[in-house]
Protein backbone atom coordinates (compact mmCIF):
# COMPACT_ATOMS: atom_id res chain seq x y z
CA UNK A 1 0.00 0.00 0.00
CA UNK A 2 2.62 2.39 0.78
CA UNK A 3 4.17 1.83 -3.13
CA UNK A 4 0.54 2.30 -4.39
CA UNK A 5 0.65 5.72 -2.40
CA UNK A 6 3.83 7.09 -3.17
CA UNK A 7 3.26 6.38 -7.10
CA UNK A 8 0.03 8.45 -6.77
CA UNK A 9 1.43 10.90 -5.30
CA UNK A 10 4.65 10.91 -7.90
CA UNK A 11 2.02 11.22 -10.58
CA UNK A 12 -0.11 13.88 -9.09
CA UNK A 13 3.55 15.98 -8.93
CA UNK A 14 4.78 14.59 -12.67
CA UNK A 15 1.16 15.77 -13.68
CA UNK A 16 1.21 19.08 -12.28
CA UNK A 17 4.32 19.97 -13.96
CA UNK A 18 2.58 18.54 -17.40
CA UNK A 19 0.26 21.36 -16.86
CA UNK A 20 2.95 23.70 -17.73
CA UNK A 21 2.84 22.64 -21.08
CA UNK A 22 -0.91 22.08 -20.95
CA UNK A 23 -2.82 24.88 -19.26
CA UNK A 24 -5.56 23.37 -18.93
CA UNK A 25 -4.16 20.43 -16.50
CA UNK A 26 -4.65 22.27 -13.12
CA UNK A 27 -1.39 22.42 -11.64
CA UNK A 28 -1.61 24.13 -8.29
CA UNK A 29 -4.75 21.71 -7.27
CA UNK A 30 -2.77 18.56 -8.64
CA UNK A 31 -0.14 19.10 -6.17
CA UNK A 32 -2.81 19.81 -3.16
CA UNK A 33 -3.83 16.76 -4.14
CA UNK A 34 -0.46 15.43 -3.83
CA UNK A 35 0.11 16.45 -0.35
CA UNK A 36 -3.43 15.24 0.40
CA UNK A 37 -2.83 11.83 -0.29
CA UNK A 38 0.16 11.72 1.66
CA UNK A 39 -2.23 13.20 4.51
CA UNK A 40 -4.66 10.68 4.24
CA UNK A 41 -2.13 7.30 3.48
CA UNK A 42 0.80 8.65 5.90
CA UNK A 43 -0.86 11.07 8.71
CA UNK A 44 -1.01 14.81 8.58
CA UNK A 45 1.28 15.20 11.64
CA UNK A 46 4.39 16.54 9.44
CA UNK A 47 2.10 18.70 7.51
CA UNK A 48 1.30 21.19 10.09
CA UNK A 49 -0.51 24.57 9.86
CA UNK A 50 2.88 26.55 9.18
CA UNK A 51 3.21 23.65 6.08
CA UNK A 52 -0.12 24.62 4.72
CA UNK A 53 0.31 28.36 4.65
CA UNK A 54 3.70 28.28 2.90
CA UNK A 55 1.47 26.66 0.48
CA UNK A 56 -0.86 28.53 0.27
CA UNK A 57 1.09 31.59 -0.46
CA UNK A 58 2.87 29.65 -2.82
CA UNK A 59 -0.14 28.78 -4.89
CA UNK A 60 -1.31 32.47 -4.47
CA UNK A 61 2.31 32.59 -6.60
CA UNK A 62 1.35 30.68 -8.78
CA UNK A 63 -1.82 31.99 -10.05
CA UNK A 64 -0.63 35.81 -9.56
CA UNK A 65 2.45 35.04 -11.48
CA UNK A 66 0.63 33.32 -14.12
CA UNK A 67 -1.89 36.42 -14.33
CA UNK A 68 1.28 39.27 -14.05
CA UNK A 69 3.49 38.24 -16.15
CA UNK A 70 1.34 37.34 -19.19
CA UNK A 71 -0.33 41.00 -18.75
CA UNK A 72 2.25 42.33 -17.90
CA UNK A 73 4.28 41.49 -21.40
CA UNK A 74 1.62 41.66 -23.52
CA UNK A 75 0.51 45.38 -22.15
CA UNK A 76 4.26 46.38 -22.17
CA UNK A 77 4.09 45.47 -26.29
CA UNK A 78 0.64 47.87 -26.71
CA UNK A 79 -1.33 44.62 -27.16
CA UNK A 80 -5.23 45.08 -26.34
CA UNK A 81 -7.85 43.18 -24.76
CA UNK A 82 -8.80 41.26 -27.63
CA UNK A 83 -5.37 40.08 -28.47
CA UNK A 84 -5.66 39.11 -24.42
CA UNK A 85 -8.16 37.01 -25.28
CA UNK A 86 -7.17 35.46 -28.14
CA UNK A 87 -4.28 34.79 -26.58
CA UNK A 88 -5.98 32.80 -23.53
CA UNK A 89 -7.52 30.54 -26.62
CA UNK A 90 -4.60 29.50 -28.40
CA UNK A 91 -3.06 28.84 -24.80
CA UNK A 92 -6.05 26.27 -24.19
CA UNK A 93 -6.57 25.23 -27.60
CA UNK A 94 -3.19 25.10 -28.80
CA UNK A 95 -1.27 22.22 -26.77
CA UNK A 96 -4.26 19.70 -27.79
CA UNK A 97 -3.87 20.52 -31.53
CA UNK A 98 0.05 20.63 -32.11
CA UNK A 99 1.23 18.99 -28.45
CA UNK A 100 4.15 20.75 -27.27
CA UNK A 101 5.23 23.91 -29.79
CA UNK A 102 1.14 24.39 -30.00
CA UNK A 103 1.70 26.15 -26.65
CA UNK A 104 3.62 28.82 -27.57
CA UNK A 105 2.31 29.27 -31.59
CA UNK A 106 -1.24 29.53 -31.13
CA UNK A 107 -0.91 31.98 -28.87
CA UNK A 108 1.71 34.35 -30.41
CA UNK A 109 -0.50 33.78 -34.57
CA UNK A 110 -3.61 34.46 -32.43
CA UNK A 111 -2.17 37.36 -30.86
CA UNK A 112 -0.99 38.42 -34.53
CA UNK A 113 -3.43 38.06 -35.96
CA UNK A 114 -6.35 40.04 -33.25
CA UNK A 115 -4.10 42.60 -33.19
CA UNK A 116 -3.89 43.10 -37.41
CA UNK A 117 -7.35 42.21 -37.91
CA UNK A 118 -9.82 43.74 -35.23
CA UNK A 119 -7.06 46.26 -33.61
CA UNK A 120 -5.81 47.54 -37.19
CA UNK A 121 -2.18 47.67 -36.05
CA UNK A 122 0.98 47.54 -38.45
CA UNK A 123 2.46 44.04 -39.06
CA UNK A 124 5.45 45.03 -36.91
CA UNK A 125 3.11 46.25 -33.89
CA UNK A 126 1.24 42.93 -34.70
CA UNK A 127 4.75 41.00 -34.28
CA UNK A 128 6.19 42.79 -31.42
CA UNK A 129 2.85 41.83 -29.25
CA UNK A 130 2.93 37.98 -30.56
CA UNK A 131 6.36 38.04 -29.41
CA UNK A 132 5.42 39.72 -25.94
CA UNK A 133 3.01 37.16 -25.60
CA UNK A 134 5.37 34.18 -25.94
CA UNK A 135 7.91 35.86 -23.90
CA UNK A 136 4.96 36.25 -21.90
CA UNK A 137 4.68 32.27 -22.00
CA UNK A 138 7.95 31.54 -21.29
CA UNK A 139 8.66 33.24 -18.89
CA UNK A 140 5.27 32.30 -17.09
CA UNK A 141 5.74 28.80 -16.83
CA UNK A 142 9.59 29.18 -15.85
CA UNK A 143 8.53 30.86 -12.37
CA UNK A 144 5.48 28.72 -12.12
CA UNK A 145 8.12 25.29 -12.58
CA UNK A 146 10.10 26.93 -9.94
CA UNK A 147 7.49 27.57 -7.70
CA UNK A 148 5.85 24.08 -7.78
CA UNK A 149 10.02 23.13 -7.36
CA UNK A 150 9.43 24.58 -4.48
CA UNK A 151 6.36 24.06 -3.02
CA UNK A 152 7.75 19.71 -3.96
CA UNK A 153 11.27 20.66 -1.72
CA UNK A 154 9.21 22.10 1.24
CA UNK A 155 7.17 19.28 1.02
CA UNK A 156 9.91 17.05 1.27
CA UNK A 157 12.18 18.84 4.15
CA UNK A 158 8.46 18.92 5.81
CA UNK A 159 8.11 15.48 5.83
CA UNK A 160 11.53 14.00 6.19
Amino acid sequence: MTILLWILIAVCFIASFVGLVYPIIPSAPLLIVGFLIYGFGFGFTELTISFWVIQSVFIILLFTLDYLVSSYTVDRRGGSRAAKIATTVGLIAGPFIIPGVGLLIFPFVFAILTEKIISKKTWNESMSIGIGTVLGILSSALLKGIAMLLMIVVFILYIV
